[in-house]
């Protein structure tokens, strides 16, 4: 089971955040490259959550397939 992300960690600049493990920086053990992966706060800012509640609350529902697309099951003819 996944480890519970930290909303707002006391120092984000000192951990990996690309894996369940969270490594130093200085110790990257997973192989997720050769740089630490950036806490969310590190790249958006401090209200980084609010800014993803509000995109998600305002994202439109998928629009219905034009006909003919991929997977529709009418026979042609």
């Amino acid at each position: 089971m996944a480890k519970k992300f930290p909303v707002k960690p006391k120092h984000p600049e000192r951990i990996c955040w690309g894996c369940d493990r969270y490594c130093s920086v200085d110790a990257l053990k997973c192989g997720n490259g050769s740089l630490a992966t950036m806490h969310p706060s590190e790249l958006f800012g401090d209200d980084w959550e609010t800014w993803v509640q509000e995109a998600q609350s305002s994202a439109q529902p998928a629009a219905d397939p034009p006909p003919g697309a991929a997977g529709d099951s009418k026979p042609r003819g």
